[in-house]
């Protein structure tokens, strides 16, 4: 069997776990009312179950599982080397880690200061393993890092990329949709270089997150079909995300990569939700408010202020994701990293002030 054959193995295996899963937990929710919690901060109505997070990791794992099974009674052997069987162990402990403290999370709450902890100490377990940043690229001068920078700096990225999909997990399809389509951008460049068990799990993610997609976009809360990913859900794929990434930014002699500034190429992957937490935190900082307290300041909360509807907003959202995925995908050929990152930076925030201004504007209209 080969490598694509795994992939789709994978990807439906998960898909099809996922949407059996799902409807389960719609189910057990309204009969024991584990309900989202309606406030000023939400954009929706309604009671919505937020437990969908609960399937990805049994849907992810089981799907691995299988997949190397599969391999193994095929082949007579694990086909994988001991450095690879520890990426892969530790991460998939590092993610029932967040697993279960994001139940505790979505059922009962968990304090900031425990919730912080557990998402160290996973990337802490993702670092440990073996990934890690040890080349910038070129990124402010630096090329080759030592361990002693690039460990601790994709420790705290990490925790960083986790808390950025659970941020900007503000409207139907947005944290789900942007993570399927870097799953599916992390996952090609993976496997193009022959690095098949990271990208094995991007498209076991990938099949996962689908099912939830359709429930969670096109789902009806007055039916019972409608349901949320909850912290559960959005810090494991935030989790993944981040090895994913990292894994892809490595220099390893192993998988050579003809394309060049691999660093940026990675992370454009989740760039919207990383430069809108940047944005939305610096805000918070020059305004004189706690960086960490929730507001309506997000991306999303700028296009539903334009007078979009909540699915235009998300769609509008995931193709800006996609131009800047290609743009970066074809500038890295061409340009130095910190051009790349320059250009990302300045049409992002020509962007906001033009969205800004237009809502401002739009604003003083409505109150005339």
């Amino acid at each position: 069997m080969n490598s694509i054959l795994f992939l789709i193995l994978a990807f439906a295996f998960s898909a099809c776990l996922t949407a059996v899963i799902i409807p389960k937990i719609i189910l057990i929710s309204y009969k024991k009312n584990l309900f989202d919690v309606v406030d000023e901060r939400k954009v929706h109505t309604g009671v919505v179950p937020r437990l969908g997070g609960v399937a990805f990791t049994p849907s992810l794992i089981m799907s691995m599982a299988l997949v190397f099974g599969v391999h193994v009674l095929l082949n007579g052997k694990s086909g994988i080397s001991t450095g690879q069987a520890a990426q892969l162990s530790l991460s998939l402990c590092a993610l029932m880690l967040l697993y279960i403290e994001g139940i505790s999370d979505d059922l009962i709450g968990v304090g900031y200061k425990a919730k912080f902890a557990c998402q160290l100490l996973a990337a802490m377990m993702i670092v440990v393993s073996g990934i890690w940043i040890n080349d910038f690229n070129g990124f402010l001068g630096i090329s080759e890092v030592a361990w002693y920078i690039g460990m601790p700096f994709t420790v705290v990225l990490v925790v960083f990329i986790i808390n950025a999909i659970n941020l900007i997990d503000g409207i139907d399809g947005l944290a789900s949709g942007l993570s399927i389509v870097a799953l599916f951008f992390l996952g090609a460049l993976l496997f193009s270089r022959g690095d098949v068990i990271p990208s094995i799990i991007s498209f076991a993610m990938l099949g996962t997150l689908l099912p939830f997609f359709a429930y969670n976009v096109f789902g009806k809360a007055e039916r019972q079909k409608k349901i949320f990913m909850g912290d559960c859900g959005s810090q494991t794929v935030g989790l993944v995300l981040g090895m994913l990434a990292v894994r892809y930014s490595m220099t390893d002699a192993s998988f050579e990569s003809d394309m060049p500034n691999v660093l940026v190429l990675a992370f454009s992957a989740i760039m919207i939700p990383s430069l809108d937490v940047l944005r939305v935190m610096i805000g918070r900082i020059r305004r004189g408010y706690n960086p960490f307290l929730p507001d309506k300041t997000h991306i999303h909360h700028k296009f539903l202020a334009l007078g979009m509807s909540h699915r235009t907003a998300m769609v509008t959202i995931l193709m800006l994701d996609a131009f800047f995925m290609l743009l970066n995908l074809g500038l890295v050929n061409i340009l130095n990293i910190n051009i790349v990152l320059a250009v990302d930076i300045i049409l992002w925030t020509v962007m906001h002030l033009w969205i800004s201004k237009v809502v401002k504007i739009r604003k003083l209209k409505l109150s005339e």
